[in-house]
């Protein structure tokens, strides 16, 4: 079984961690896609983690999720 730093990480790109995170926000709380704006994005390398911050109609979260599974890990609200 290969270490974790010679599996290829599902989340590679921004981009992709920018669509999981928005299909998060359009489940968890039943808005369109039109509606959201992606704010900011920041990849934390020692954990291997993706956060991508997200605005929509009055509100604001931060969505975590876990690059190797492409997994979101939480997403909380600002």
């Amino acid at each position: 079984m290969p270490g974790i730093g010679l599996m290829k990480k599902r989340l590679e790109t921004e981009k992709q961690a920018i669509v999981l995170a928005v299909s998060g926000i359009i489940k968890k709380y039943n808005v369109s896609q039109d509606e959201i704006k992606t704010l900011e994005t920041q990849y934390d390398a020692d954990a291997g983690d993706w956060y991508v911050a997200l605005g929509f109609a009055d509100k604001r979260a931060v969505i975590r999720m876990d690059s190797v599974h492409a997994t979101i890990l939480e997403i909380n609200e600002v």
